[in-house]
């Protein structure tokens, strides 16, 4: 009888709060962070700080994650409306009252400066699988507009600042839940052709188009420029095609095998720009070749695949629909990146998960792996 009433040692007492945790997915997380670390030893080690401030960024997202994988999604689900309503409120007094820096309004400040549009990259995931978990089982077209709309209040907030980059990623993350929650091909095939129609024109009429003198309205003069720099970067080598002339150089540099740790020319001749935030693939590719880059490029295939695997073994739409835009989250954010460094997209600003340095961007990420752990949980837990 003396047993029965032993107490719990240490570990029996921490062993259910790592239950069900998904160890695929922790696998990848720690081999794509440790990739992180290494390459910010290197490209970092003329910055001082750099390669310590982002291993604490890294075990400030660790953390992140551990507590957001503790909330199951019912928890989660009640969330959804208050996040969004607090983050459209927030974009709103950055429109009024924001702090301008260097052309851009995108910061609030509450007492500590904020980026409000990083907490949409969130919330707005959260608020259309609410919608849709609402709406499951009675699905109508007014109810595909009704998210569009959703989407679209926090998307044009966010491009007024303006930020292009976030504001692609959050419409990144809301058209993932609208299409995962069964939006029709048919609605979907024809947008998609008008913009390749128009990106085709735009080449083909690439010299008229880019001209100084020709305004495209829709968008900000930088952000035209950054078009036409990615149509043709020779026109301005010096200036705006700087950034992604040196990002291919020292891509094609590293060759098959790269130069090795620590050796790249490009890198620490500081030939390459934000060789440690947006620019730092390029860095990473020219000392580890083309066959570091695939094996990076396979470490985000895997963890993409393994977060939709968990989405489509979901146990309600809700978490099936936030676990299939969180694991695209990551997957846009990875494949922007890894194209604009290559010259094959526009310089936005995306950084490349948990390889570039950044705290905000480092913290969203854990909460985002944080939801899918909370969601692979729920499921293995249920099954228990």
């Amino acid at each position: 009888m003396a047993a029965v009433f032993d107490k719990p040692n240490l570990w029996q007492r921490i062993f259910p709060i790592f239950q069900g945790f998904d160890v695929p997915l922790a696998i990848a997380v720690l081999l794509l962070a440790g990739t992180g670390l290494v390459t910010m030893y290197s490209v970092g080690f003329d910055h001082g700080t750099r390669f310590v401030s982002h291993g604490r960024n890294m075990m400030l997202a660790a953390g992140v994650l551990f507590l957001v994988a503790q909330v199951p999604p019912q928890r989660l689900m009640a969330l959804a409306v208050p996040m969004y309503t607090l983050g459209v409120a927030l974009l709103l007094a950055v429109f009024f009252f924001g702090i301008e820096k260097k052309g851009a309004q995108r910061w609030l400040n509450v007492g500590l400066v904020i980026q409000p549009s990083e907490l949409m990259k969130v919330a707005m995931p959260l608020m259309l699988a609410w919608w849709f978990q609402r709406r499951e089982g009675q699905l109508k077209p007014l109810d595909f507009a009704v998210a569009g709309v959703l989407l679209a209040v926090p998307a044009a907030l966010v491009l007024k600042q303006p930020d292009l980059g976030t504001t692609l990623l959050v419409l990144a993350s809301g058209l993932a839940v609208i299409f995962f929650a069964g939006l029709s091909w048919r609605l979907i095939i024809p947008p998609v052709l008008i913009v390749a129609i128009g990106i085709g024109t735009l080449i083909a009429m690439e010299t008229e188009w880019c001209a100084p003198n020709v305004d495209w309205h829709v968008l900000h003069e930088y952000q035209r420029q950054r078009v036409c720099t990615l149509l043709d970067p020779s026109q301005d080598p010096l200036g705006k095609g700087f950034h992604i002339i040196q990002g291919m150089i020292a891509i094609g540099s590293g060759g098959v095998w790269g130069k090795g740790f620590m050796q790249g020319t490009q890198t620490h001749l500081e030939f390459i720009p934000e060789r440690t935030t947006d620019f730092i693939f390029a860095a990473f590719s020219e000392e580890f070749g083309l066959v570091g880059t695939l094996a990076l490029m396979a470490g985000f295939i895997f963890l993409v695949v393994r977060g939709l695997i968990i989405a489509a073994e979901a146990p309600t739409l809700f978490a099936r629909l936030l676990a299939g835009a969180m694991t695209l989250n990551i997957f846009v954010y990875a494949f922007v990146n890894m194209g604009m460094v290559s010259g094959i997209l526009p310089v936005v600003g995306v950084p490349l998960p948990f390889i570039s340095y950044g705290g905000t961007a480092m913290v969203t990420l854990g909460v985002g792996l944080g939801v899918l752990m909370s969601i692979a949980k729920s499921k293995r837990l249920m099954q228990s």
